[in-house]
């Protein structure tokens, strides 16, 4: 999808995806096992699934899949289900007094669909007005990074980068736009590999339509001569 066309659907959020409220469904013994015990649960989940399926586990390129299998649910792309995981949120005394909107755009998305356990690829655009703090421009794209490493809804996870930023801010004035590629859209059912999944969140300010079309207009802006 184009940038251009991200002001037509920006209310667009695909499929009805119902949800309580911004917090991901985990039970209360999420956490009981150690990450060594779920690695061990799981390397035996997927070579039931793949033998399940008719794979020969004793091939030389299949035996190690359920191990690979297992740690990279645990210890990479549903990494931020563990809250230890979290990203300290420092944040500094805004004293130079900047006062207009801080826009950190194109960062890069690798989430997981919680409905196909297939792949979200696309990029968050995040922006704030400083109401006496600052953050720095990493911890911005580590909490984005956090929130999608876990089975996710592009809707929720819009939401609780806002929701996160905002706390630790101390303002409402925080929005995220984030467009992306679900495979489970593009690589099986209707297959359509062009179309791609629009979602926002506009908090305090960014609800005004002047102060969204700034956003807009920064996203926009052509950077990729930078570097």
């Amino acid at each position: 999808m184009k940038i251009d066309n991200i002001e037509n659907e920006i209310d667009e959020v695909g499929d009805a995806h119902a949800f309580a409220n911004s917090e991901n469904p985990v039970r209360k013994d999420a956490f009981d096992l150690s990450n060594h015990d779920k690695i061990a649960l799981i390397n035996q989940d997927v070579k039931h699934i793949l033998e399940t399926l008719g794979m020969d586990l004793n091939d030389d390129s299949l035996k190690g899949t359920p191990q690979r299998v297992a740690k990279m649910f645990v210890n990479e792309i549903f990494s931020g289900l563990d809250p230890k995981q979290k990203p300290k949120a420092s944040t500094f005394e805004n004293k130079y007094k900047y006062g207009e909107m801080l826009v950190e755009k194109n960062i890069v998305i690798y989430s997981t669909c919680e409905h196909h356990l297939l792949p979200i690829v696309g990029r968050a655009h995040v922006a704030y007005i400083s109401k006496g703090s600052v953050i720095g421009l990493s911890k911005m794209n580590r909490i984005v990074d956090y929130f999608a490493r876990r089975p996710q809804v592009q809707e929720r996870l819009t939401m609780q980068i806002v929701q996160e930023l905002q706390k630790a801010l101390g303002t409402d004035d925080v929005a995220c736009i984030i467009d992306a590629k679900h495979l489970c859209v593009n690589s099986r059912g209707i297959q359509d590999i062009e179309s791609s999944t629009v979602t926002s969140e506009f908090g305090g300010a960014f609800k005004d339509p002047t102060v969204k079309n700034e956003f807009m207009g920064y996203i926009k802006l052509n950077t990729s001569f930078l570097i």
